[in-house]
């Protein structure tokens, strides 16, 4: 991420009155004060800095900026070797590595790379009903073509749109056997009840493709700024019927809905570090919510040991875009807050 402190005074794209570009200026500024005056650096880190900042394209302007991010890389650097150390030894069953995060803090991940709003839950009285068919022991739906690309919302609190388009496109895949990118910008620039980068919750991106369809990815493409909408029927590539909700907390009903539904949209807490760095392996937290949930996901398929869940931060993050988060309790809140479009 490239950020110039100047654009505090210059922020645009807020439709609220904290925008998450607001709180990280804050956040930058705040962290600028202490960097300037006390930056001290490893320089055994030096190369891998360099490397780092040439491998994700990492460009810093305005007076200390980089002070501050390699700072911050180092602290976050520091704090994944330490938690591989002891993957190594077998106290964790996940492993983390850096990625294109490595010079945010925990505080600008969350505020500018997450968007699930969970005080936008609307009452929902159509909820999933199983049919007798019991569940298979794994599913994946990668592997039977319902999951697209994994894709990148950037600094946009998109998650939502991106939850919501997934689970179309499982479901168009699904009914047409045609697997196409839907457009989560459509949702992000449309769907009057959502806030567009500020947020939002999928099942109104549904009410929305209920009565006013979607376009593709093509027809209008993802730019990650709250935009004039400007979708029209002509663009129109998918539709829902209605939706259903999954009963919240009922991790045997997530189940069943995966086996017999598809890609499923879920909310998970994605406020911790061990999240943000995740690299591979089976991701079991204890520290991580099951009740304040900020970020909105696609879970694509489960094994007997883990949930597969596919996020929207690129591939450099994860397991190629993925995590694979544990089944048995309700790690993250994964089964609290599920939905799915029904076509």
């Amino acid at each position: 991420m490239v950020f110039d402190s100047s654009t505090c005074l210059t922020a645009q794209h807020t439709i609220a009155s904290v925008s998450p570009r607001m709180i990280l200026c804050g956040l930058v500024l705040l962290v600028s004060g202490s960097v300037l005056v006390h930056a001290t650096y490893n320089p055994a880190l030096d190369t891998a800095w360099e490397d780092w900042k040439s491998t994700h394209q990492k460009g810093y302007f305005g007076l200390g900026e980089e002070d501050i991010r390699r700072t911050i890389w180092e602290k976050n650097m520091q704090l994944i070797e330490a938690h591989n150390q002891e993957y190594e030894l077998g106290i964790h069953t996940y492993e983390l590595g850096m990625n294109h995060l490595g010079d945010m803090t925990t505080e600008e991940v969350v505020a500018t790379m997450t968007g699930f709003r969970p005080d936008m839950e609307e009452e929902i009285n159509s909820t999933f009903v199983p049919d007798s068919k019991a569940a298979p022991s794994s599913i994946d739906y990668r592997a039977i073509g319902y999951v697209t690309p994994v894709k990148n919302q950037g600094s946009c609190g998109s998650c939502w749109a991106f939850s919501a388009a997934g689970a179309l496109e499982g479901q168009l895949s699904k009914k047409e056997k045609d697997l196409v990118d839907l457009s989560p910008q459509n949702l992000v620039d449309c769907v009057g009840q959502d806030m567009g980068c500020n947020g939002g919750y999928m099942t109104y991106a549904f009410d929305y493709v209920r009565r006013n369809g979607i376009a593709a990815e093509k027809a209008y493409p993802y730019t990650g700024m709250d935009e004039r909408c400007h979708y029209n029927s002509s663009m129109n590539r998918a539709s829902c019927r209605s939706y259903r909700q999954i009963k919240k907390g009922d991790k045997k009903m997530l189940k069943l809905a995966l086996s017999q539904i598809g890609p499923i949209s879920v909310a998970v807490d994605a406020s911790l570090e061990s999240f943000h760095f995740y690299k591979n392996g089976i991701y079991n937290d204890w520290q991580c919510s099951h009740e304040h949930l900020n970020h909105a996901v696609l879970a694509v398929g489960y094994t007997t040991r883990y949930w597969i869940v596919k996020n929207s931060w690129g591939t450099e993050w994860g397991d190629k875009g993925y995590i694979y988060i544990k089944k048995g309790r309700n790690v993250c809140g994964i089964a609290n807050m599920a939905s799915y479009p029904v076509v």
